[in-house]
């Protein structure tokens, strides 16, 4: 700012002086001391630039992890439901089996869509899940309605959790961008819980070895999260 003052003091000392090459250099010498103070603004006015810019790549990398794994999870869910529908669909439990799985593509069809529109790379283990959730499906299916039941108890229950912490997260950061997804899953978690109730209730605590089948294949899910939100 001194040396804006003083620019301007010559020049106008220049001007009384008419003196045309001293007016010439000294204004030259003024515009270039504005130019500095311009800088000086700028650059005080960059963290706060920042800051709004490292919270959108916050954001991006959050919504990148989330939805790469929930799209991951539903393609794995649905591939599983479809599994035991192929076993049991003609026993007594079919309807309330074929009705699980059109909910599940239903999620699926809904995350298909979220995916190119926030540009999240889906997860390189679809594949996997797909082949890992049908024969998941298939095998506690075959071992009886009990077994289909606490398999889709188990996998349920760690989508519920899976999901509730993600809108915890979502819920804490308070920024309101994020209305639109907290809501979407949100309904996705309230109808998990649902698909686990119903387990309960068509006998999956009957299950053979229902307390270790149920934390295997806890553990199984928890391990396929794990890798879906960086694969």
């Amino acid at each position: 700012m001194e040396v804006l003052r003083s620019s301007r003091v010559l020049v106008r000392s220049a001007g009384r002086s008419r003196c045309p090459s001293c007016w010439r250099f000294l204004s030259s010498q003024s515009e270039s001391a504005n130019a500095v103070v311009q800088s000086e603004a700028d650059l005080g006015s960059q963290p706060g630039v920042l800051y709004e810019r490292l919270k959108t790549q916050q954001r991006r990398r959050m919504l990148d992890r989330m939805l790469r794994v929930d799209h991951a999870g539903e393609i794995g869910a649905s591939y599983m439901y479809k599994g035991q529908n192929d076993v049991l669909g003609s026993s007594n439990v079919g309807p309330v089996i074929k009705e699980m799985w059109e909910e599940e593509k239903q999620h699926l069809e809904l995350l298909n869509g979220m995916i190119p529109k926030e540009r999240v790379r889906p997860s390189l283990l679809q594949p996997l899940l797909q082949t890992a959730g049908y024969a998941l499906g298939v095998g506690t299916a075959l071992l009886g309605k009990e077994a289909a039941m606490a398999c889709t108890e188990a996998v349920e229950d760690c989508l519920v959790q899976h999901y509730n912490s993600q809108v915890r997260e979502l819920l804490e950061k308070e920024d309101p961008k994020n209305a639109e997804i907290t809501q979407v899953l949100s309904k996705l978690r309230d109808e998990e819980l649902e698909h686990h109730n119903i387990g309960i209730q068509n006998d999956s605590h009957q299950a053979p070895f229902h307390s270790l089948l149920t934390s295997t294949i806890k553990l199984g899910c928890n391990v396929a999260i794990a890798l879906s939100e960086k694969i």
